[in-house]
């Protein structure tokens, strides 16, 4: 979260075992700040009877349209403070949240003080053992010579496209950072000119064509403004609404060559034998699984033998919720689910994970591990290519909405992140010889 946005303010209070009440809130100039200019904004949309098109005076729209500019406010301001704000504050006082936090009430009028109130599950806590003793036997690799040449073939076709596709700007596939400012007409920044940090990827389909028309060609630096519709649906769709953004590139993570730099840093390699290496563990199968996913498992088996806990079984249950959405996406799904023994697994594979997260975010917490923008990048990198997917244990949330790519707040990316970076830090002291 940016410093302009200091002044809001965010509570914990513990009422029941393994659950908070969060609230942030929000002074009372930001909130009129966003009100005022979507009440200006709406006055211009709006016909009535007697005034001439795009002259209907403030005081009418706010008589009749209240309820609807206040639902809309709440939403600008949830999904450009909010958000952020709350899950930079629950890393930096370390709360291990279990699943995603819910809304449960949100006070805003214009002129006053405005909070939003999260009702949030957390996990047991834990007491974590020194896990960087523990004996631990890594998987090994295949054999084969014919996986070494298959990596360095891979290194060599990457290393070429690199070489071919720097351009420096933005193309089709490449994830873009930048940072959104809300302005006003004349360009001055709104809500003390607070900046939202945010990631999206420049897709191929009609519905991406707004998007890619704003930021095909960028390069680092560059900055503009818009009032395009796509950014209008990114804050809500309870009004017509056409503010100006002023956006700024920050970064990019072109998709036209895996970058090796990038995952060198991820995993503390050295040399460029290290990096072979350590490429090849997502090339070596046994038994349809991966080196890489295999070193994962014994990991976390090792850690949760190690630290075994009583998950509460509504924790479980949320993450079932999560686990069936996934699995109905397989178009294997119908297949799956008739067989006699598919409830059992699903609610085993939820209590699994559960498990998983919570170990995770304790060490992430004790270790006082942090995310940075470099790690984000590193962490998208591996999404350029279905091969190095297998590195990621905590897939990327979903970035796309009814089709289209929408952007991604860095805050809640960061969540992932810190879990992969902290997987890969156990892993890194587990194997460290």
């Amino acid at each position: 979260m940016s410093h302009e946005a200091s002044s809001l303010a965010f509570h914990i209070e513990y009422f029941k075992p393994n659950k908070c009440r969060a609230t942030v809130c929000i002074p009372a100039h930001l909130v009129d700040s966003v009100y005022q200019e979507t009440l200006v904004g709406q006055s211009k949309y709006i016909e009535a009877p007697g005034f001439n098109s795009g002259a209907v005076p403030t005081s009418y729209v706010e008589q009749n349209f209240r309820m609807g500019l206040i639902e809309h406010v709440q939403e600008v301001l949830f999904k450009h403070l909010v958000r952020n704000f709350f899950y930079q504050e629950i890393r930096t006082q370390k709360i291990a949240l279990a699943g995603d936090p819910r809304v449960t009430q949100i006070v805003l009028e214009p002129c006053q003080q405005a909070t939003f109130t999260f009702e949030c599950s957390l996990f047991p806590a834990v007491s974590l053992q020194n896990w960087k003793y523990f004996p631990f036997k890594a998987p090994k690799r295949k054999n084969y010579k014919d996986l070494d040449r298959q990596v360095e073939s891979f290194i060599k076709e990457e290393r070429e496209a690199a070489e071919r596709g720097e351009t420096g700007r933005a193309c089709v596939g490449d994830w873009v950072y930048f940072t959104l400012c809300l302005v006003d007409s004349q360009h001055n920044p709104l809500l003390n000119g607070h900046r939202e940090h945010l990631w999206i990827k420049i897709g191929e389909e009609e519905a991406d064509q707004e998007f890619r028309d704003l930021f095909l060609g960028k390069s680092v630096g560059d900055v503009l403004y818009t009032n395009k519709e796509c950014f209008q649906e990114y804050f809500g769709d309870h009004l017509n609404t056409q503010y100006t953004m002023r956006i700024e590139i920050n970064d990019l993570a072109h998709q036209h060559y895996f970058c090796f730099d990038s995952f060198k840093r991820h995993f503390r390699l050295k040399t460029n034998k290290e990096m072979l290496q350590k490429l090849i563990e997502v090339f070596s199968y046994r038994n349809d699984i991966s080196q890489r996913r295999t070193t994962i498992e014994e990991t976390f088996k090792i850690l949760l033998t190690k630290h075994p806990v009583d998950i509460p079984n509504h924790l479980i249950l949320r993450q079932l919720e999560n686990v069936l959405s996934m699995v109905q996406e397989n178009p294997d799904y119908n297949v799956y689910r008739v067989q006699q023994d598919f409830k059992e697994h699903v609610y085993q594979l939820a209590e699994k994970q559960i498990k998983e997260m919570m170990i995770i975010d304790q060490i992430a917490y004790q270790e006082d591990i942090v995310v940075t923008d470099d790690d984000m990048k590193s962490y998208l990198n591996f999404f350029k290519r279905p091969r190095m997917k297998d590195f990621v244990y905590f897939q990327l949330p979903e970035t796309r909405v009814q089709g289209q790519e929408m952007p991604l707040s860095a805050e809640f990316l960061k969540q992932y992140c810190l879990r992969e970076k902290t997987l890969n830090y156990i892993i890194y002291y587990l194997t460290k010889k």
